[in-house]
């Protein structure tokens, strides 16, 4: 997705690309057709509502002249409020538009090893052939996971502060860095229960080839399965915490940690689930301060190769340490479908500027391209997570507005005029 991209904005341009494609001659475990832009799993490229997250994305692509999203519309099937496509139609609609622009030559080889010169996009996806994996490792001093175990991360305006306190164990750190969420004993054997009895994911055989990388970051669900304390001396564990509501400490204590600079984003600690998504929202919401939690990203646990990118890549998702080599894709941490073709956009775009020798183009934090791009650059987030498009990544409106659904119509709009202010200066130049 992220590489048809970036190589259709380069060749837009006017500039020759070179698109290494592996198949047909060698397919990761995931992949099966010889096409590009192969759809993996679900066909539905999600909401189109332009007051959504994920209609704002696609609506931003779209006025970057995105490849993907022409061949979205072109393929599209009924399927509601959603963009689903014929992931047949859709993949041979972008093969045939890649293949036959005069500037894109592809390859169909293997990449084992990145080029020591000349301007490069590396969009490989989360299933990375292992020689190439090695060799984007070695250059990034090892910062590259291979494995995805995530927590749950939801807004900080969706906990209940009636039911949870700010507080770091013992009084060290900055109070905001952890919101609480106490639990007496029954609350806590209501949701130990809800746990146990929760169904899971599915989970494929190339997810879990390394079983030691699965007992390090072990499902907070599996966890559970341990005894009943397992977790209440574990990452549910109340010591250093007193809830002032009470004065005592609480019988065990959910941390949600600060997950971006600007505060709107918690992770759910020591949470790492394989958890379905919907039994995800029903099982912790049983927290009580998670009553009405909005999730912006639900737990993972698969394979999934991904750089550390705060330590790493600049919001034009191109390397700090070596500017002639750019990332784009779910490598970066973007996660979703249109999130890491909209990332092969930036990429793309930037490519061309290096040759020009201009600076890389940044888009603002309001446009959800801009906030995607700045969440995986942001060198404050200490413990990296791939994050899909969802409105927490982006600046509050200003004076806050109650409603969800004006809010998230504001915020379109805003992100919409803004990127329309920044093109317009684009085509000038």
């Amino acid at each position: 997705m992220a590489g048809c991209e970036a190589a259709w904005q380069i060749a837009r341009a006017g500039v020759p690309v070179l698109l290494y494609e592996m198949k047909p001659g060698k397919y990761s475990p995931a992949h099966e057709s010889p096409l590009f832009a192969e759809l993996i799993c679900s066909n539905s490229l999600k909401a189109m509502r332009v007051e959504s997250a994920a209609g704002l994305l696609k609506e931003e692509m779209r006025r970057f002249g995105s490849l993907l999203m022409e061949c979205a519309d072109r393929s599209a099937v009924p399927a509601g409020g959603a963009l689903a496509v014929d992931r047949g139609e859709f993949s041979r609609l972008a093969t045939e538009q890649i293949r036959a622009h005069p500037l894109i030559t592809v390859v169909s080889e293997e990449v084992c090893s990145l080029p020591e010169k000349g301007i490069t996009v590396v969009a490989t996806g989360p299933l990375t052939s292992d020689a190439l994996a090695r060799d984007i490792s070695a250059l990034c001093g090892g910062c590259l996971s291979f494995y995805d175990a995530a927590a749950p991360i939801v807004t900080a305006e969706s906990v209940d502060m009636g039911l949870a306190f700010t507080a770091s164990r013992y009084d060290k750190g900055e109070d905001d860095d952890y919101i609480n969420c106490p639990m007496n004993k029954e609350e806590y054997e209501r949701f130990y229960e809800a746990l146990l009895a929760a169904e899971r994911a599915p989970v494929h055989d190339f997810d879990m080839r390394d079983p030691k990388v699965y007992e390090g970051c072990m499902p907070v669900e599996v966890m559970a399965q341990r005894g009943k304390d397992t977790l209440r001396f574990g990452p549910l564990k109340p010591v250093g915490l007193r809830d002032p509501r009470t004065g005592r400490r609480p019988w065990a204590v959910v941390q949600l940690r600060k997950e971006n600079r600007a505060g709107s984003l918690y992770n759910l600690v020591g949470f790492q689930t394989n958890l379905k998504f919907g039994e995800q929202k029903r099982v912790f919401g049983l927290i009580p301060a998670l009553h009405s939690a909005d999730f912006m990203r639900y737990g993972v646990m698969h394979r999934n190769t991904f750089l550390d990118s705060p330590r790493l890549l600049n919001a034009g998702y191109q390397m700090r340490k070596n500017p002639e080599l750019f990332f784009a894709g779910q490598i970066t941490g973007v996660e979703g479908y249109m999130e890491s073709a909209s990332s092969g956009i930036l990429a793309g775009l930037n490519a061309v500027r290096r040759l020009r020798g201009e600076n890389p183009l940044f888009l603002p934090g309001v446009t959800m391209m801009g906030a995607l791009a700045g969440y995986i650059s942001d060198e404050t987030v200490k413990r990296f997570q791939p994050m899909g498009a969802n409105f927490g990544v982006l600046p509050p409106i200003k004076p806050h507005i109650r409603d969800k659904k004006e809010r998230y119509a504001a915020l379109s709009r805003r992100a919409l005029e803004q990127l329309d202010i920044i093109i317009k200066e684009q085509e000038r130049l």
